[in-house]
């Protein structure tokens, strides 16, 4: 056969999808650079007489989509599960820890760095060494606790895994452990304890604050990849709002964001869907059943956003069913936004939380003062809001929904991740009202990353069922498809 220029196209093709199929998948995000600054800041705080040794995830319990740990991945951006690893602050080098080659595994899900890919690891992280979790045993343990015996830092706190906050965690744990039946410690708690029991000798100590406060102020790339979440969430609530109609359903405005989510490149959601239509299951904060009906005159609330690329953000807004706030709808949620206007007014680098909550209290007050409440019960709830911030500058946003690092025990600093989520409560009527975006503190001021998304009230009306993709993809009932 003759040989054309076009089979030696179709062999490179061929060659470079082998090459593809071969090369183990490494995150894109973050240089080697960038981990090594953050191994440097892990050593100058546990010292010269002390390792650290963090714990990755477990191979995933069915086809669940695999995704490391939090605390795992920031310290890494290994994905591998079964992986670990050592930061030796005696010598100040990092050693990368990986399970030997899964050949069956691979076949099914495809290949994943491990202990063979050594050069390759060092390259792609910037470690000092790598070494196979096969060589963990007693020899490994007694050569690194050779006297002097140094302190041994590791996570005593729960690995937030997708979806997962610590908070959480730490409730679930408790639950489980206080079922007579059940009564197990977390993965993490069983770690420590066989760390105090192999290396008696050592001092063990808690990595969580550490890594805790390294978090709390983000690097310009975590910065945009909350970034491009937040950019995601906003316009999958866009979508959300313009597929709404009385007669659909919670889950299918839930399905229209998450469309958007998955067509943007985000592959997994930051938090559980809160999409919730009408008093009753607006009023439960973290409602997720997500199966009610849109009535006419409800109003529906969704808080939702993608994971992308490990990083999430913190997204709400309410809206009416029927493309028009009632009259009470519109009092309540109008103060809500004014308020949130007045204390976005306020945040800079250098200021502290509460200072902002005393300076809004003053900025508000003309608003308070002209403002006719139908209720004496929605005068007081306003009030209340004002007085106690409302949960206004609500909780760190990053790796998890609810991040762990404080941005509030001192002045804001640049970089700092929060959300803005001002909320009113009527409990006399089971009414719970308000807006959220994610924040980052900058130089000048703030970057609110869902600028674009509407929050004035007429121009939320006006998104009420223009034409999202809910709409234009109803399916059939059930009993046109039983009849087919």
């Amino acid at each position: 056969m003759k040989f054309r220029p076009y089979h030696l196209f179709a062999l490179l093709l061929i060659v470079s999808a082998m090459a593809a199929a071969q090369t183990p998948h490494y995150q894109s995000h973050f240089p080697p650079e960038e981990f090594k600054a953050r191994w440097q800041k892990v050593f100058d705080q546990i010292g010269d007489r002390a390792v650290a040794i963090v714990q990755g995830v477990s191979l995933a319990r069915g086809f669940n989509f695999p995704r490391q740990s939090n605390e795992f991945y920031y310290l890494s951006g290994i994905e591998t599960p079964g992986a670990y690893i050592l930061l030796d602050g005696r010598t100040r080098k990092t050693t990368i820890i990986l399970p030997p080659r899964n050949e069956r595994l691979e076949r099914s899900e495809g290949k994943v760095l491990s202990a063979e890919d050594a050069e390759l690891v060092k390259q792609l992280t910037g470690a000092d060494a790598v070494a196979s979790t096969k060589a963990m045993g007693e020899e490994w343990l007694s050569e690194l606790m050779k006297a002097p015996a140094p302190a041994i830092y590791t996570m005593f706190t729960p690995a937030e895994g997708s979806a997962e906050s610590r908070y959480e965690l730490q409730n679930a744990n408790a639950a489980i452990a206080a079922d007579y039946w059940d009564g197990r410690v977390s993965r993490e708690a069983h770690f420590v304890n066989l760390l105090r029991t192999r290396a008696p000798r050592a001092d063990l100590r808690d990595l969580t604050a550490i890594l805790d406060e390294m978090r709390s102020v983000k690097s310009s790339r975590e910065i945009a990849l909350v970034r491009r979440a937040s950019q995601l969430a906003g316009l999958g609530i866009l979508e959300a709002i313009k597929s709404t109609k009385a007669g659909l359903y919670e889950y299918q405005l839930d399905a229209a964001a998450r469309y958007i989510f998955l067509a943007g490149g985000a592959r997994l959601e930051g938090y559980r869907s809160i999409t919730a239509a009408g008093t009753a299951n607006i009023w439960n904060g973290h409602y997720y059943r997500n199966n009610a009906p849109l009535k006419d005159g409800d109003l529906v609330l969704m808080d939702f956003a993608p994971d992308y690329g490990y990083y999430t953000s913190d997204v709400t807004r309410m809206w009416p069913i029927n493309g028009k706030y009632s009259p009470v709808q519109r009092e309540l949620l109008q103060f809500v936004l004014e308020y949130r206007n007045a204390v976005l007014k306020l945040i800079r680098p250098g200021i502290t939380s509460k200072e902002i909550y005393e300076q809004a209290k003053a900025a508000i007050a003309p608003v308070l003062a002209r403002t006719k409440f139908s209720k004496p019960v929605y005068e007081q709830a306003a009030r209340k809001m004002i007085e106690t911030g409302g949960g206004t500058l609500s909780h760190p946003v990053g790796l998890a929904v609810h991040d762990d690092g404080p941005y509030n025990r001192g002045p804001l600093k640049v970089g700092h991740v929060f959300s803005i989520d001002p909320q009113l409560w009527v409990p006399e009527e089971n009414l719970y009202i308000r807006y959220e975006d994610v924040i980052v503190i900058t130089a000048n001021g703030y970057e609110n990353f869902t600028e674009f998304l509407p929050t004035e009230l007429n121009e939320l009306e006006k998104l009420v069922g223009q034409g999202g993709i809910a709409l234009r993809l109803q399916p059939a009932s059930e009993q046109t498809l039983i009849k087919r």
